[in-house]
């Protein structure tokens, strides 16, 4: 009758209610790391998080309003029970191996401990970085030409290069600018050369062609023009890459000192130790190189013998050969500076040594008796940070992790590089975003699976159950660390925030199994009985649970468009690590709660029932 149903309905919602809520919390709780995010990467996956928070709120709305009206509206007839075929293949399977687990405690815990330690072992080798490369599908080239290059010649060799990219059959279009635009908001120095390169479809590329073949036949195109070294990135990460360090580069290396040349014979080294380095691409000093440059030394004893200022003689330097404004002119509402300054032909040493200088007595003296005027060089750039000089090392790396190639030349600066004293060492770029996500994923991951033990120790109100159930999180980890190093894949923020994302799923599946123990033991069960009765009973929810969840993230794991980069180590890590949680869930912690159980059955071993226990399982399944 409608009553009836009215109050199964009712009653179903009540009991299932206060769970719900608490596998919600815990899953928020798990995201919490993810929303401690800053700069780049929080940017990326902030939104992320505010997503399934926002979801989860929004179905635990839906699924204790909306689901038991339609319940009541809909399910009117007799509804099918017991398990299908599926379901009892897998309870056949599962039987025996629960009860051969329960029977030997210390030969399970063991297995597990080892598992776990060869998979801490194998995430040693998994190499790091801080975010997988986009791909933009496009190519953005940088190139450095020499200080002293002449408009007219990088005019020309910009065309050579450009016309070499065209060499390869998948280039589009290339577009080049040498130096920065005219409205200045691309601080470039003027000897710098970037071009895009729009691609055609990859759809319509040589057969067996990729896009790192592509880089290194334009790399090899390029490479055969004399005194030209490129780097390839992309537009959008290129952007990023300088708004990082501002600096080009995968991996800058600043090195903070007071001497220009000491600064840049250590520069030097470092470039040296990074082209040695395996997996680094190009190694180069930001803005290095030598510039002429007019050198006038004003001799003051003269200046003085004249009744001359220092400042006098400036001024008449600066008019001459920078300019200076004389007057103002107005045509209507336009308003221009009238500039002085010499014609270019006359600002060479022989001219500017003949320049007269007004003295106070109306006489005018030549600057070459006031000054001595020569023509020298100079650094191109004298960069500073926090009132201290800097020279910069930029380093891109090609088919290998950033993690290992800072490590080697982490390790090989340490032998080779002798710092002065008041000279410091920082690795910026992508590297120092890599270790300040981590650094702080260190600390507020732990924090997080320590609100989601009070949690827990909160709704079981037992230490031992809350355990228990944390104890999934490392071996919910162990299928995450085979999946990366199966594909090839670093460790990386993104894989960081699978795990995290993963940590949720594992205690959910712990949770359901210990509740359910628990339940059975109040009904009067002894402890090899329920874990047998609840484990075969949960199998399905346990196993309907990691499919879903793997299945929703495989298309996202699978695929090859823009920005599955980005999104394939976080896929992977949840789909290997729920394979494993699954398994650890199913064998490790029945096996554990029994064992940990033990006290509660005096006068038996731990061998004791086991095999009327699965009889019993296995008639009722």
């Amino acid at each position: 009758s409608r009553a009836e149903r009215f109050k199964a309905v009712l009653w179903a919602t009540v009991e299932v209610g206060r769970p719900t809520l608490f596998s919600m919390v815990i899953i928020i709780a798990a995201h919490l790391p993810i929303f401690t995010l800053q700069r780049h990467e929080g940017r990326i996956f902030s939104p992320m998080a505010w997503s399934v928070t926002s979801a989860l709120v929004g179905s635990l709305v839906m699924a204790l309003s909306l689901v038991p009206l339609l319940c009541l509206l809909l399910l009117r007839g007799k509804l099918p029970h017991g398990d299908n075929a599926l379901v009892r293949a897998c309870k056949r399977v599962y039987t025996p191996a629960l009860a051969w687990a329960i029977a030997r405690p210390r030969t399970v815990m063991a297995v597990a401990g080892l598992a776990l330690a060869a998979a801490a072992a194998l995430a040693s080798t998994l190499g790091s970085e801080f975010l997988p490369e986009l791909d933009e599908g496009t190519i953005w080239v940088n190139a450095t030409l020499p200080p002293s290059v002449s408009p007219e010649e990088a005019k020309l060799t910009s065309a050579r290069i450009r016309q070499r990219l065209h060499q390869v059959p998948e280039v589009v279009t290339v577009v080049s600018k040498v130096g920065r635009p005219d409205d200045g908001t691309d601080p470039k120095i003027f000897n710098g050369f970037e071009a895009f390169v729009e691609l055609k479809p990859d759809t319509e590329w040589r057969p067996g062609m990729t896009k790192p073949k592509l880089v290194a036949a334009m790399d090899d195109a390029v490479s055969a023009l004399p005194g030209i070294e490129v780097s390839f990135s992309q537009p959008i990460r290129d952007n990023v890459l300088e708004s990082i360090s501002q600096i080009d580069g995968q991996i800058v290396v600043k090195i903070k000192g007071d001497d220009l040349d000491e600064l840049n014979k250590l520069a030097n080294t470092v470039v040296g130790l990074a082209r040695t380095t395996p997996g680094v691409m190009r190694a180069f000093i930001d803005r290095d190189g030598q510039l002429p440059q007019l050198k006038i030394d004003i001799d003051r004893d003269a200046a003085a013998r004249y009744g001359l200022n220092v400042g006098d003689i400036q001024d008449v330097i600066e008019t001459a050969v920078a300019g200076k404004t004389s007057s103002e002119l107005w045509e209507g509402e336009r308003h221009f500076s009238v500039v002085v300054r010499l014609a270019a032909g006359q600002r060479s040493l022989a001219s500017l040594s003949a320049l007269l200088v007004p003295t106070p007595s109306g006489a005018q003296v030549a600057l070459g008796q006031l000054a001595r005027i020569s023509q020298t060089s100079g650094a191109m750039n004298i960069a500073r940070e926090n009132g201290q000089r800097v020279a910069s090392v930029g380093i891109f790396i090609r088919d290998r992790d950033m993690g290992s190639v800072v490590a080697d030349l982490q390790a090989a600066a340490g032998r080779e590089l002798k710092l002065p004293a008041n000279y410091e060492v920082v690795w910026s770029g992508e590297f120092e975003n890599q270790q300040r996500a981590m650094k702080r994923l260190s600390w507020v991951v732990p924090l997080s699976i320590l609100v989601i033990f009070l949690l827990l120790f909160d709704a079981f109100k037992s230490f031992r159950s809350a355990l228990l159930i944390i104890a999934n999180i490392p071996f919910a980890m162990i299928g995450g660390i085979v999946a990366l190093a199966a594909t090839g894949i670093p460790l990386s923020v993104s894989a960081a925030i699978g795990f995290i994302a993963l940590f949720g799923q594992a205690v959910l599946n712990g949770v359901v199994m210990v509740t359910y123990y628990n339940q059975l033991r109040e009904e009067g069960m002894d402890v090899k009985q329920a874990v047998m009765e609840g484990s075969l009973t949960r199998l399905r929810t346990v196993l309907m649970t990691a499919m879903l969840a793997m299945l929703g993230l495989l298309p996202m794991a699978l695929s090859h468009a823009i920005g599955a980069e980005t999104q394939r180590p976080l896929a992977m890590v949840v789909i290997g690590g729920l394979v494993s949680a699954t398994l650890l869930t199913l064998l490790v912690l029945p096996t554990l709660y029994a064992w940990a159980a033990r006290k509660d059955l005096p006068g038996q071993s731990e061998g004791d029932g086991d095999g009327d226990a699965g009889a019993q399982a296995e008639t009722r399944a």
